[in-house]
């Protein structure tokens, strides 16, 4: 698939995509022998409020933030991020947000929350001791557009922490050309807007520290690699992934996963992009790349719409959430073999873990059959 293959109609698919993308993906560790996976993952389960996106658990504050959107139209509830118990999930405190939040980044050290205003092309700072908003970065001004208003260019998905060099990065989309903005974490401003990432979505975001790069994917197939001391794409790496969402990256063996979603609506607007694109995978799948050579070393068979991808190297697993199934699944990392699956119907969107107590938390969203504007959930899963 080439990148001429794929140039999808901004309205139509900023619409259609605007439900799919969402997600987080976790650090990896020092690898270490797989725990035994239980016969029936454990599942319990809260909801709280309208527009669960994602997740993150502190081991610092000893707690899972989730954040919520509140919705969209007349009846949207205020945006806020909800403060859990990781072993009841009930509510120990809500953080107000001005902004609508969607995705998370955690900088536990800093005791820090990002949150991405992804309709405002903004991010929120959240101040995890006092429990407050500390701070706004505003990473674009409007632009006009053709009919005379003004109107954010770009919206936002993943954000990734890299706290030793003190910075946040994040992707903006835009048809016109996605890019990754890259923010000091010290002064909050906007250090550089790094252009390049394809006039697609560009929809997962993977930190290699000891690189000293970040990895993203876009829906022309491609793994793009920008080098975080120059701050610019260094390589691009034109895989066989025709729909790569959510990411996350083993260090040791320089596998990158990616999430092949599958989805129809995705596929019908590439069909109708230019170029003659035509699909030769169904998808429904990780795939698993060796970043060094970029070759498929690997395609893992999942449930329908795998999305959000957590892989903890400790125990040797990758956790999918698989969307369209209403299931979360739990790989082996170095088989690729499935060791359990857990229903959380009806629409698993991102994960976080508390490594400790080897427990997983997945925010939920709603289906077609729940009623409009009724509250969305988060999960506590044992496996």
């Amino acid at each position: 698939m080439t990148a001429s293959s794929v140039r999808l109609p901004f309205a139509l698919a900023a619409c259609a995509l605007a439900a799919v993308l969402a997600g987080c993906a976790q650090p990896a560790t020092v690898a270490q022998a797989p725990a035994a996976v239980a016969a029936t993952p454990a599942v319990q389960r809260q909801a709280f409020t309208q527009g669960a996106y994602e997740l993150a658990y502190s081991a610092r504050q000893n707690a899972v933030y989730a954040v919520f959107s509140g919705g969209f139209g007349a009846t949207a509830a205020p945006s806020k991020v909800l403060k859990l118990d990781p072993a009841t999930l009930a509510v120990q405190a809500e953080i107000p947000l001005e902004r609508k939040g969607f995705g998370v980044a955690l900088d536990d050290a800093a005791g820090r929350l990002y949150v991405g205003n992804t309709v405002d092309t903004s991010v929120t700072v959240v101040d995890l001791a006092s429990g407050k908003a500390v701070g706004l970065v505003q990473l674009m001004q409007k632009v006009k557009t053709a009919d005379g208003k003004e109107r954010y260019s770009h919206d936002l998905r993943e954000l990734v922490v890299d706290a030793a060099n003190h910075r946040l990065y994040v992707t903006g989309h835009s048809f016109e050309g996605s890019v990754l903005f890259v923010v000091d974490t010290k002064t909050l401003q906007v250090v550089k807007t790094v252009p390049g990432l394809g006039k697609t979505k560009a929809p997962g975001l993977v930190l290699d520290a000891a690189g000293s790069r970040v990895f993203t994917s876009n829906l022309f197939g491609e793994i793009l690699v920008i080098d975080t001391n120059r701050l610019e794409v260094v390589r691009r790496i034109q895989t066989e992934i025709e729909q790569p969402m959510n990411l996350v990256y083993d260090a040791p063996s320089k596998r990158l996963f990616a999430t092949d979603q599958g989805l129809q609506m995705i596929r019908s607007m590439q069909e109708k992009g230019a170029g003659g694109f035509k699909s030769v995978h169904p998808g429904n799948r990780v795939a698993v790349v060796d970043v060094e050579s970029g070759k498929l070393v690997h395609s893992i068979p999942t449930g329908a719409g795998p999305l959000a991808l957590l892989l903890d190297a400790s125990r040797n697993r990758l956790y999918v959430t698989e969307r369209s199934g209403g299931t979360v699944s739990a790989y082996d990392s170095r088989s690729y073999q499935r060791l359990g699956t857990a229903e959380v119907p009806a629409l698993p969107n991102s994960l976080a873990l508390d490594a400790r107590s080897n427990t997983l938390y997945v925010s939920i969203k709603n289906g077609e059959k729940e009623p409009k504007g009724s509250a969305e959930s988060v999960a506590r899963v044992r496996f």
